[in-house]
């Protein structure tokens, strides 16, 4: 389908992977991650208008009633999803209204809900040491040029802060189209060979690029997150913007977008790729910034690295098998009358909204 994406991501579609990693071979952990299948959708969002937990084996799933098969002698046949029980992974930030991220809360302090269904938390791990694994897919079409030597060099400070040796950080550059200049790495002279191979081109594939980063990252384990930097055009991309929604949601990704812009509300700007940006971080429980200067990239760069340091993990199995519907909503929410904030209304919490029960077509 991409005759003119060079990058090997593509190879990895529709692949769904159980990641299973031992709490015995990995106690330093202190949980068992399971990773989710990915699953499709049947409607696809638009964007919008502009304490330290002890280590111990996870919890074996709930005992579940078989699929009851009922009829009710209408002639219309109805739809019922069926969920896999599963452990449910939700990468969780907590920030306060000043928007530093708050890692001190506890595992009562957190309520779970799917589909508006209260859920029993299985497992709970502050500051997770899962591996990360990173895309940072730079913008390199003619519309970025000038910022371009400012967005690597900030790119750069970013990889020697942030990886540790279970990490991996693959750079990918898109114009017209679309390259995995390095496979995931955590070394840092290998990451500095290939911003220096960085070169521009015209035209821009955004939609391309997060789909086929969404791809590199399917059967990664541990962490998933996509930094994109980017003045948020999109011009000749093939992959369409509810393709690259359903890719991110399947891979689990959480997408940080560094949107390049002179000035924000600059007239005349196409922002349909902005809006874009804007929504799939939401929907993704990653965050958006602006910059216009080295300044404005370094402080999100630097945001995004503490928050990754800062994050919990929060899994559940879902206690509803049966739904009308494939997607589940999740939401996660503070208890106010939690004692281990001062004032628990002022935090913001932010995760992926929800999941797939259906495996994509």
């Amino acid at each position: 389908m991409f005759s003119t994406c060079r990058t090997s991501a593509r190879a990895a579609v529709a692949v769904r992977e159980l990641l299973v990693i031992s709490a015995l071979s990995c106690a330093w952990w202190g949980v068992l991650c399971i990773g989710q299948d990915a699953v499709a959708q049947s409607s696809v969002p638009r964007p919008p208008d502009a304490q330290k937990q002890q280590s111990h084996s996870v919890p074996h799933p709930p005992d579940s009633p078989k699929q009851q098969t009922t009829t009710d002698g209408s002639d219309q046949p109805s739809t019922t999803f069926k969920v896999n029980v599963k452990l449910v992974n939700v990468f969780t930030t907590v920030t306060n209204s000043g928007g530093a991220p708050v890692s001190s809360l506890k595992e009562e302090d957190f309520q779970v809900f799917e589909d508006g269904k209260l859920q029993k938390i299985a497992v709970f791990h502050r500051e997770s040491e899962l591996p990360l694994s990173i895309v940072v897919a730079v913008d390199t079409s003619l519309s970025t040029r000038g910022d371009q030597k400012l967005e690597l060099e900030s790119a750069r400070r970013f990889a020697h802060a942030i990886l540790r040796p279970i990490d991996g950080l693959s750079l990918f550059q898109f114009s017209e189209v679309v390259d995995q200049v390095t496979p995931f790495t955590a070394d840092v002279r290998v990451i500095e060979r290939a911003i220096n191979r960085i070169r521009s081109g015209a035209a821009t594939a955004l939609y391309d690029t997060l789909y086929l980063g969404s791809q590199a990252l399917q059967q990664r384990r541990g962490r998933k997150v996509m930094v994109v930097i980017t003045d948020g055009g999109d011009t000749v991309s093939q992959i369409s913007y509810q393709q690259a929604v359903r890719a991110a949601q399947e891979a689990e990704v959480i997408l940080y977008s560094i949107i390049i812009v002179p000035i924000e509300s600059s007239a005349g700007r196409d922002i349909g790729g902005e809006h874009a940006l804007v929504q799939l971080a939401r929907d993704t429980g990653g965050k958006y910034f602006y910059a216009s200067g080295l300044e404005q990239l370094d402080a999100a760069f630097r945001q995004i690295s503490d928050e990754l340091r800062t994050q919990y993990l929060i899994a559940y199995y879902p206690s509803t098998r049966l739904s009308d519907s494939d997607f589940r909503r999740i939401d996660i929410k503070i208890d106010p009358a939690t004692k281990d904030y001062p004032d628990p209304a002022e935090l913001q919490v932010r995760h992926r909204t929800g999941y797939y029960t259906m495996p994509g077509k």
